[in-house]
This record gives C-alpha cells, sequence and structure tokens, in this order.
C-alpha cells in the first residue's frame, strides 16, 4: 500500500493526462509540504501522508468529472502574471495573450500616458497583464457581471495594480462616461455560435456560457463593440478584437464597415487567425 503513495506510483497509475497529473501532484506538494515541482522528479520514491494522498485523490476525482485544472487549483498564469480565477469568469487563455502583445506593440510606440480600454474583461486578464508590463498604462476595464469584477478587482489587488486599474460595471460602452476616450481599446468578447457542440464539451461546460456565446450567431458582441468604438477613441487610436478561428473576414468587414483604416490580421502561436486590429 505504501507503494501507491509515492510520487512515482501515482504519477505512472493515474488515469489522468500525465501533464495534468503532474501540475495536480505538484500543487499538493506545494500546499503540502511547501516543495516545488522540480520534487516530482527529485523525490519521485517520497511517500504522501495520508492526508496529502486524500487532497491528491480530491483533485483526481474532480479531473476525472471534468472540471478545469484552472477551477481546481484556482488560479491560471497568463502573460507575464498569475491569476484568481474562480467559476464565475472565463479561464483564460493563451491564445488571447495575443491582445495583450498587440497592445504592448502599440504602447511602445506611443510616448507619455497610454489610456486603454478592455471591454468584457472577465478575471480582469487582458487589463492587468497590459498594466503590468506597461508602467505608462492607465487601464478602464468593463464587465456586466459584478462576480467577474469582484474577481478582477482582487487580482489587481494582489498585483498591487489597484492605482492604474479601474473597473467599471456595465454592458460594453455602457459603463462609461460618454466623454472617455482611448489610445487603445482592447476585447475578447463571446464569439462563439449558439450551436456550437463544443460548449457542452470539455472545460468550457464549466465556463460561464455568456462569456464563451452570444447565444446567436457569434458576433452581435463583435459588431456593438467595433460599431461603437469610433465614438471612444482618439483620433489615431487602436481597436483589437479576439475572434474565433473562422470569423476573420467577418470581422475586417465589420472595421471596414465601421470605418477603421489600417486593419491588420493577427495569428496567434497555432498559426490561425485570431485577433484584427484597426486603426480610427
Amino acid at each position: 500500500m505504501s507503494a501507491d503513495r509515492s510520487l512515482r506510483s501515482i504519477l505512472s497509475s493515474s488515469a489522468l493526462l500525465p501533464n495534468e497529473v503532474r501540475i495536480l501532484l505538484a500543487h499538493v506538494l506545494e500546499q503540502h509540504y511547501q516543495l516545488p515541482r522540480s520534487a516530482l522528479l527529485s523525490r519521485d520514491d517520497m511517500l504522501l501522508s495520508s492526508i496529502a494522498m486524500d487532497a491528491w485523490k480530491t483533485l483526481e476525482a474532480r479531473r476525472k468529472e471534468g472540471e478545469p485544472i484552472a477551477y481546481i487549483l484556482g488560479k491560471k498564469g497568463f502573460h507575464n502574471i498569475e491569476l484568481l480565477v474562480a467559476p464565475g469568469v472565463l479561464i483564460p487563455r493563451p491564445e488571447t495573450e495575443l491582445l495583450v502583445d498587440i497592445a504592448l506593440a502599440e504602447i511602445s510606440n506611443r510616448p507619455g500616458q497610454i489610456k486603454i480600454l478592455d471591454l468584457g474583461t472577465g478575471s480582469g486578464a487582458i487589463a492587468l497583464a497590459v498594466a503590468s508590463a506597461a508602467p505608462q498604462s492607465s487601464v478602464t476595464a468593463t464587465d456586466q457581471s459584478p462576480d467577474a469584477l469582484a474577481i478582477a478587482a482582487l487580482n489587481a489587488q494582489s498585483l498591487s495594480l489597484t492605482e492604474r486599474v479601474q473597473f467599471r460595471q456595465g454592458s460594453w460602452y455602457q459603463a462609461l462616461d460618454s466623454q472617455a476616450l482611448f489610445d487603445v481599446i482592447l476585447s475578447n468578447p463571446p464569439y462563439i455560435t449558439a450551436q456550437d457542440p463544443h460548449l457542452s464539451q470539455g472545460d468550457l461546460r464549466f465556463e460561464p456560457s455568456s462569456a464563451l456565446t452570444d447565444y446567436g450567431n457569434g458576433f452581435s458582441c463583435l459588431e456593438i463593440i467595433i460599431s461603437q468604438a469610433d465614438q471612444y477613441l482618439k483620433p489615431g487610436g487602436l481597436i483589437a478584437v479576439e475572434h474565433g478561428f473562422d470569423q476573420s473576414d467577418a470581422v475586417v468587414q465589420l472595421m471596414n464597415n465601421a470605418g477603421f483604416n489600417e486593419i491588420e490580421v493577427h495569428l496567434d502561436l497555432s498559426g490561425h487567425t485570431r485577433a484584427v486590429s484597426g486603426r480610427k
């Protein structure tokens, strides 16, 4: 029985994917022994205590039920920061880091203080990643969900960014003062169609549906954000939005219809078209 409690045995016998086992076991080591993830290799003969073993079995069972690892651990890395996440917010994804990179490239070409708007901030991922990487930025982040904004505020506090990131509750631009103007507008809105079978599969089953789908054709939120952006952008300002892998042409057309210039399609790390930007 003791062998079954060794790290080596757990790593080789769990039904979970190997990388998921390592992530969850590393969490157990950190929480119960204050050991780093490297201990999975350097101390793979270590036996877990009964308490730590129970903790592992609980984590393993939750993942077997399909619960996302980010929700199980309560945190998720994004760009160069770590965020608190919970079922009330979308889990930040690597693809969305593209919006942060677009913003940082724009900021690097502008002198002085830069005003950023993040629409539909969720956990605060985009807003806080930009603010963390660009001290000259001042960020306003909106979301219609009070639960999401509560989590975003906690993340801002833990990252010591409360002075440079302000949160506003409301649907898209409705949360803003009508006179507000920004240098950059960013958004990762719900763009999955209501009929997409992925909504009932995998991690997506556990995430808030309102952060994933517009309950329609996938374009209603994108259309609102793009069509109304002009009145909130300074002259020469940039807007960049994330979209689905097959929505690029339609989003470019929305940008054209809204009168934006220098429209550019951006690829994610997998080579998929993932964002479109345009300039006022």
